[in-house]
């Protein structure tokens, strides 16, 4: 049934939840000293990109976009919300919504809301990238070490997402150079302005000169309420998005950086080891979960969320809410707010994969919905077809009239590597 799916899984949760002894908060370790500071600028940001080439360049000058001050307004806001300029942040992505967060911790030690930021452009469907050539952008939880950041990028300035990390590895993905870049142009890349990007990277490139060692950059589909996953119960990927809620919920109930690691080929979320283990616990990607615990002041107010979340995933499936598409059969999508700015860049996914065998197996459809969206208007404009007679996908036996009851065989369906 889908309304206990959710529920069986957060009996697994639950199990990983093993109230424990909860760690001290410790405060934050800032480096105030301008002269360290430039230091560190030079070495980190010049000498210790000396190796690596993001998008094919290597260049070891800084030029004056990667130095550039924040603005003026926006260290007032940092002033305003209590955030030290040099704390640490940390970058939340949605596809769906075409929209890129950035968090900085205050004075507290808890992550607070900056900005928002529309992104211009991001290619290839919902879903993890599974392979190099794809177009898919990452899903998932990348950690961002100064090697990452690249001053120097033919795209204004660029982030590696770090793709493929241990998880993706171990469930055998493969792609290289995905990032979050200006230009406003992607292939399996988060493409913004190049204004957004110069400030993006300001914040991140003064979070790293304050001491913490990287920040997380974590990518999702859609937001994930229980409104969006009732929309997509249908989708293959179901199984890999509810895993990556786990660390959605820890994170937007304590506001505090999820601990990753991956075990058993999947994320697990803030484990520690339990009272008097009788042997190291070691988390290792292709091996099987170890017994962990997880702090109290995480797990508990996490499993109220993910409860509250359940009851209201199942009632809007009991509801039949409509069900979405799996395939849009376009390639990406950008914020709203671009589409007059940059006109006729959303094109098909098979326009632009090279190869016919990386199409989907499900045949694309447009994107049905109550008023019409850019893919339903723009497949409408191409094939001179009806958009009002446009298809919703289902998969297999699904139909708009029992859309609900078949949701619930396909969510029960085991994925392959997710």
């Amino acid at each position: 049934m889908a309304e206990s799916r959710v529920t069986s899984l957060t009996k697994a949760t639950e199990q990983g939840h093993k109230i424990g002894k909860s760690p001290t908060v410790g405060g934050l370790a800032l480096i105030r000293a301008t002269g360290v500071r430039a230091l560190l600028l030079t070495a980190v940001f010049a000498g210790a990109l000396t190796p690596v080439w993001c998008l094919g360049e290597d260049n070891n000058q800084l030029p004056a976009k990667a130095t550039m001050e924040l603005s003026r307004e926006l260290l007032s806001l940092l002033q305003q919300k209590k955030m030290p300029k040099y704390s640490p942040i940390l970058v939340r992505v949605f596809k769906e919504e075409s929209e890129l967060e950035i968090w900085k911790q205050d004075t507290t030690g808890h992550f607070q809301i900056v900005k928002t930021y529309p992104i211009c452009r991001w290619s290839g469907d919902l879903g993890p990238k599974l392979h190099e050539g794809d177009r898919q952008a990452p899903e998932g939880f990348y950690t961002i070490t100064p090697e990452l950041m690249n001053p120097n990028s033919n795209y204004y300035l660029a982030i590696n997402t770090g793709f493929p990390n241990s998880f993706d590895k171990a469930n055998e993905r493969d792609g290289t150079f995905l990032m979050i870049h200006g230009d406003c142009w992607s292939s399996g890349c988060y493409a913004m302005t190049d204004e957004q990007m110069g400030e993006i990277y300001s914040l991140a490139r003064d979070s790293l000169l304050g001491g913490q060692p990287s920040f997380q950059i974590q990518a999702y589909p859609f937001r994930l309420t229980p409104a969006n996953l009732a929309r997509h119960r249908t989708n293959p990927n179901l199984d890999f998005w509810m895993m990556l809620k786990i660390g959605n919920d820890h994170f937007e109930a304590t506001h505090l950086e999820p601990k990753v690691a991956v075990c058993d080929r999947r994320y697990v979320f803030d484990a520690s080891a339990p009272p008097n283990p009788s042997q190291p616990v070691v988390f290792d990607p292709t091996s099987k979960c170890p017994a962990f615990v997880v702090s109290p002041k995480i797990a508990r107010p996490a499993l109220e969320k993910q409860r509250a979340d359940e009851i209201e995933y199942a009632r809007l499936v009991k509801e039949n809410l409509s069900v979405a598409p799996i395939y849009s059969g376009l390639d990406g999508g950008m914020n709203e707010v671009f589409l007059a700015r940059f006109p006729g860049r959303i094109i098909p996914l098979a326009m632009v994969l090279t190869n016919g065998s990386q199409l989907p197996q499900m045949p694309s459809i447009p994107w049905a919905d109550n008023n019409g969206s850019l893919a339903n208007k723009f497949f409408g404009a191409l094939f001179q077809s009806n958009p009002s007679q446009t298809q919703v996908a289902f998969t297999d036996s699904a139909t708009p009239e029992h859309g609900a009851n078949s949701a619930i065989t396909a969510t029960t369906r085991p994925t392959p590597a997710d």
